[in-house]
């Protein structure tokens, strides 16, 4: 059961039965398909071999806990999520990897060791705020790029870049992180887009250095399977891949890389009054003075 489906009944009623919403919630929560092992995205063309330390969530389940629990807009791209194992994507502490491809050919590195990323940080915050149009017109809160969270890194033997942004979506008291690595491979880019509070910066490092362990091309896809007489190469380089700019220049802006902060149905629920419920539900999870505390 979609969170978005849950709210339009609860807002038409004075006082909604707690127990009702709270048994809806975990009904959602419940239905997820949380999957390990080895699992192939993207038609094939990459693996992740997922251990006991975390879990997988394909398309639909990925689609429904970014969109209704974390209040996303969509985003048909979106090929599965990672999670830390014993952690529901409800709870406080909770961060989610997002797995997206990018099919846009063989993107040549030759231009990494020359990026001025101060730069570059200033386009994408121009960027960022030119987005904010779109946001508003389609009920989405505006987002600020506040600055980069860990400065990118380009791995030319792994053929890896890593980088960090922190963000602020409207009002909100505690920024948000987006820490993405891309993996080169010979058609395209493999997306990893970590989503999680600013303060959690320490464990998605490490986290995501685990993640990477496990995620790679398969055999025939690799980067290093690059034929220039039958590939394609991509019209943009490493310095595109961290700014987003090609899918800027082609009207691509609502298909948005950023991702919202979480807990939408802290909103959702309060708006109907059931500050009893979230007391509940959210019992040893906020602490007394935690700034997403709802009173």
């Amino acid at each position: 059961m979609a969170l978005a489906a849950l709210a339009l009944p609860l807002f038409a009623q004075e006082a909604p039965a707690e127990e009702e919403a709270l048994a809806a919630v975990e009904e959602f929560l419940a239905g997820l398909d949380y999957q390990t092992g080895l699992i192939e995205v993207a038609d094939g063309v990459a693996s992740l071999n997922v251990p006991e330390t975390f879990c997988f969530l394909g398309p639909e389940d990925a689609q429904s806990v970014l969109e209704d629990l974390w209040g996303n807009p969509p985003d048909d791209t979106v090929l599965g999520m990672l999670f830390p194992a014993g952690v529901s994507p409800d709870e406080m502490e909770a961060w989610g990897v997002v797995v997206t491809y990018e099919e846009d050919g063989y993107v040549d590195d030759g231009d990494a060791a020359k990026i001025d990323y101060a730069e570059l940080l200033e386009q994408m915050q121009s960027d960022t705020e030119a987005s904010n149009e779109f946001r508003r017109e389609n009920g989405y809160e505006e987002v600020a790029l506040v600055g980069w969270a860990a400065e990118p890194r380009y791995a030319p033997e792994e053929k890896k870049l890593y980088w960090a942004k922190n963000l602020r979506f409207g009002n909100a008291e505690e920024n948000t992180l987006n820490y993405d690595v891309r993996v080169l491979g010979r058609k395209g880019v493999l997306v990893m887009r970590a989503v999680a509070s600013i303060n959690q910066l320490g464990d998605i490092r490490t986290g995501m250095d685990d993640v990477m362990a496990f995620v790679d091309f398969n055999e025939g896809y690799r980067y290093s399977d690059f034929n220039p007489d039958i590939d394609e190469v991509a019209a943009y380089g490493i310095g595109a891949l961290i700014a987003g700019k090609v899918a800027a220049k082609v009207g691509l802006l609502k298909g948005l890389t950023l991702f919202l902060a979480k807990f939408w149905k802290i909103i959702a629920l309060a708006a109907v009054g059931l500050l009893g419920f979230l007391k509940k539900m959210f019992a040893g999870k906020l602490g007394e003075n935690d700034p997403r505390e709802v009173s």
